[in-house]
């Protein structure tokens, strides 16, 4: 262990007292809490570069240490040393509007847990294999906070998402709006997807993510919220009820004033006023073997007795009182 390495251990740790694993552990292994990117970029960055880098050798015991022996003061020492790394990848992801803060606390956890899982018999450094599980643990924040519409739900949806602004720039497209053809089908080409998922992309990525209905918009005092703009066109479900309860009462009304009809006069009145498809005198006065003049006058009779049974009907339910007022 070099000198520089002894000065990091706190003073009244022994490697002893390190190397047991301490049933109370949360999880964190050891990271100081007050060292958090929330408290001010600046400051963490400046922070976090005082934290020296790990030797090859120094880097594989202290690995073996925390897998062999759950050291989690060995983990830690790792885990530091590669803030800078988190805080490096977690830059390139400033461009979705997210805090770059919350974006580095997502990479910390994705480097603990690789530190987790890191087989130092493998061969590889720690930064080789945590760089992976930055990045996965920051795209998972970054599509999970961007849109509370579920996005990226595959591994080339998710690809299109983080490299169609790169892609972009390199044609020179970023502030074109809507891609050109060319542009959609060469986009879709390079990153395996259809071209449709490019265009519907590009416009969700275009409209910036999810607006607050609560946005102050217009008037001179600033109290309109874009939610008070909004129309809903929809139908008033009070009067969708209402009129459907009304329409079920005419019904009831109107069969119960059909019952007082005979067969011939329910028939026609059926046929030439209820159908979707009327009936036609002439047609009516063939199957009854009457004249058409018939068939007309015992239709208006009939719907005269349908008119009187459901007025004095509608007069007794209080129908009728409603619609007048």
């Amino acid at each position: 262990m070099t000198k520089d390495t002894e000065k990091n251990l706190p003073a009244k740790t022994s490697k002893k007292s390190a190397s047991k694993k301490d049933a109370s552990y949360s999880g964190n292994m050891g990271l100081s809490v007050s060292l958090s990117p929330e408290q001010g970029l600046n400051r963490y960055l400046s922070e976090v570069r005082k934290y020296p880098m790990l030797e090859k050798d120094e880097e594989f015991m202290l690995a073996k240490s925390w897998r062999e022996d759950g050291d989690t003061y060995a983990a830690e020492r790792m885990v530091t040393s590669h803030l800078r790394l988190v805080a490096k990848i977690a830059m390139g992801y400033r461009g979705y509007g997210l805090p770059i803060g919350e974006v580095i606390s997502e990479g910390n956890v994705g480097l603990m847990q690789a530190v987790k899982k890191f087989d130092p018999d493998k061969g590889f450094r720690l930064s080789t294999y945590a760089m992976w599980w930055i990045r996965a643990a920051i795209q998972e924040y970054v599509l999970r906070s961007w849109s509370l519409v579920k996005m990226g739900t595959t591994a080339a949806q998710k690809k299109l998402f983080f490299n169609l602004r790169r892609l972009k720039g390199e044609m020179k497209a970023i502030d074109d709006g809507d891609l050109s053809p060319d542009q959609v089908k060469k986009i879709a080409t390079r990153l395996n997807v259809k071209e449709q998922e490019v265009t519907s992309m590009n416009r969700r990525m275009l409209s910036g993510g999810d607006a607050s209905l609560n946005v102050t918009i217009g008037g001179e005092d600033g109290g309109s919220e874009w939610q008070d703009w909004l129309k809903d066109d929809s139908e008033n479900q009070e009067e969708v009820l209402a009129d459907s309860q009304e329409f079920d009462a005419r019904m009831e009304l109107l069969q119960d004033a059909m019952a007082d009809l005979n067969d011939r006069e329910r028939h026609i009145i059926a046929e030439r006023r209820l159908s979707d498809s009327p009936k036609t005198l002439e047609e009516l006065a063939q199957i009854y073997d009457v004249s058409r003049e018939r068939i007309r006058q015992i239709e208006a009779r009939a719907f005269e007795k349908l008119q009187e049974a459901m007025l004095a009907a509608a007069g007794n339910s209080g129908l009728l009182e409603t619609d007048q007022a």
